[in-house]
């Protein structure tokens, strides 16, 4: 019981670090999905979304489920936004082996919009395969 006790002492801050590896490997993920937003840079949400993800959520009263490439092409269209009248902030993340959870709150003027992310690993990268969002006007 004791040899049991001292490998589980060595072996926690491995775990956690390993932990930790992933939540800085999603946060990455979630942040280009953020910027590729505000800078309307297509490649940026290539790179954080799987090309057959879906986007589902409510706009007011009607669900909207939108494929990737049409939602990418949509928000890469006009000039970058401007950061200062932005926030967009992830609120927690929740890893499941190869799969994780990424809750995100953005606010855009007037408006709210709630993310839920879900995200595989596909080799070495997070991608995010599937957004639940809904929104909420000021």
């Amino acid at each position: 019981m004791k040899k049991v006790l001292i490998t589980l002492f060595f072996l926690l801050p491995l775990v956690s670090f390993a932990q930790q590896s992933e939540v800085e490997s999603i946060t990455k993920t979630v942040n280009l999905y953020f910027q590729g937003m505000m800078e309307r840079e297509i490649a940026k949400l290539e790179e954080a979304f799987l090309p057959d993800a879906q986007l589902i959520g409510y706009r007011g009263d009607q669900l909207f489920v939108t494929p990737f490439a049409e939602w990418a092409a949509g928000t890469a269209k006009g000039s970058p936004r401007n950061p200062a009248e932005f926030s967009n902030e992830i609120k927690a993340i929740r890893i499941v082996g190869d799969m994780a959870l990424a809750e995100t709150e953005l606010y855009w003027p007037g408006i709210y919009y709630y993310d839920f992310l879900t995200l595989i690993k596909v080799g070495e990268r997070w991608k995010i395969v599937h957004k639940s969002w809904t929104e909420k006007k000021l």
